[in-house]
């Protein structure tokens, strides 16, 4: 039975584990039909997905911290293959450093580098992408409600997924005219890799399960199902928006 996402190929950004926010949107792209095709930024992280990524998903090398690289990137997808109907943008960083202290003595080689990887990369990878996007694709990116809200120990992170989201509403504007659509999911907290970099993520965790209407965390899976609609045919009237996938912790 065909998906909503048949016929339909999308390179997905940020898997690092078969944890990630990231992946689970692979799982739900790959149930609906989709072909999916992964980037990676080094070998070792390559290495890491062939141990659970399935055969038939091709990886491409990409690091966004060099414009240059990310175009090399999408032309080789573009030369092996084709047009593509969308891309999910599931990468973030900030250093240790940045992230274990109070926000007021965030350095600026550390601002500089959380907004150059967790923001900025979206616009480098859309300018990348959109000579290749069909009418009708969609960009979707991922953020957190820390970028609304003081939470603690987010810091510098909520700061980027501010600018992130920022981001989305201005591409949304530039991009409609090409018929592409772009859109953020904010997602609720999760026990990922980049989670554990949060200084007593453990804390944010519980905080956010205890904050959803039912007390039981959102599952990567459940993000992924949402990105999926979001990059189908059935979200053609949706630009420029984020939406909540978080349990109603927003609500609070």
């Amino acid at each position: 039975m065909d998906g909503i996402l048949t016929g339909k190929t999308v390179v997905v950004m940020g898997v690092a584990n078969p944890r990630s926010i990231a992946w689970g949107c692979t799982e739900a792209l790959l149930a609906q039909g989709a072909q999916v095709i992964l980037t990676y930024q080094s070998e070792r992280l390559k290495q890491s997905l062939q141990r659970f990524v399935p055969e038939p998903v091709p990886l491409i090398e990409c690091d966004v911290v060099d414009d240059d690289n990310v175009d090399r990137a999408f032309a080789t997808i573009k030369r092996d293959y084709g047009q593509i109907d969308g891309v999910i943008h599931a990468i973030a960083y900030a250093d240790k450093e940045t992230l274990a202290g109070d926000f007021i003595d965030t350095t600026k080689i550390g601002y500089d580098l959380a907004q150059n990887i967790s923001a900025y990369s979206l616009i480098a990878i859309a300018r990348a992408a959109r000579p290749m996007m069909k009418p009708g694709a969609s960009l979707v990116t991922l953020t957190y409600f820390g970028s609304e809200r003081a939470v603690p120990n987010y810091n510098m992170m909520g700061v980027a997924k501010a600018a992130l989201e920022a981001n989305v509403r201005y591409l949304a504007r530039d991009l409609g005219p090409d018929q592409i659509r772009v859109n953020a999911i904010s997602a609720g907290a999760v026990k990922t890799l980049a989670v554990t970099g949060v200084h007593e993520h453990q804390q944010l965790l519980k905080l956010s399960r205890s904050m959803t209407v039912d007390g039981v965390a959102v599952k990567t899976r459940e993000i992924g199902n949402v990105a999926a609609f979001l990059l189908s045919d059935l979200a053609t009237g949706m630009t420029g928006d984020v939406i909540y996938v978080d349990k109603g912790v927003h609500l609070s």
